[in-house]
């Protein structure tokens, strides 16, 4: 399927948007807390432990944030952020108003929407996809 420049314009600015704010707004203030914070102290669901599951957010919104911004294995770097979107929602809001989660929706959304469309022509997976030609 051949894409317009709109198209493909409208990705590009989705993964900068989403994977820059989650990096910056999100995943920097946890990676500090990782790094600064003894005992951390953070969500675990899975009992994996506070610092585990905390390194794996950190993963997921800093690193695979990154990777969507400069969509280099964009949809295999939704995975991590559609997953921790989903355990913020179900798990980190859980009992609050619908209102809360609202955050963790509006980041939810974008990130599948990428993973389903991919990350377009403006992007180094389409640039090394190029190259391999």
């Amino acid at each position: 399927m051949k894409s317009g420049r709109n198209y493909d314009l409208a990705l590009l600015l989705l993964r900068l948007a989403f994977g820059g704010l989650m990096m910056g707004l999100w995943g920097q203030n946890k990676f500090l807390k990782l790094l600064t914070e003894n005992p951390v102290q953070f969500l675990d669901p899975f009992g994996l432990g506070d610092q585990v599951t905390l390194g794996l957010c950190v993963f997921a919104e800093v690193f695979c944030a990154a990777l969507i911004a400069l969509g280099l294995y964009t949809r295999l770097a939704c995975i991590p952020l559609i997953f921790n979107m989903v355990m913020a929602i179900t798990y980190g809001e859980a009992g609050r108003p619908f209102v809360e989660r609202e955050h963790a929706i509006t980041y939810l959304v974008p990130y599948v929407v990428i993973f389903l469309m991919g990350p377009g022509w403006y992007s180094l997976d389409a640039q090394i996809r190029k190259t391999l030609d």
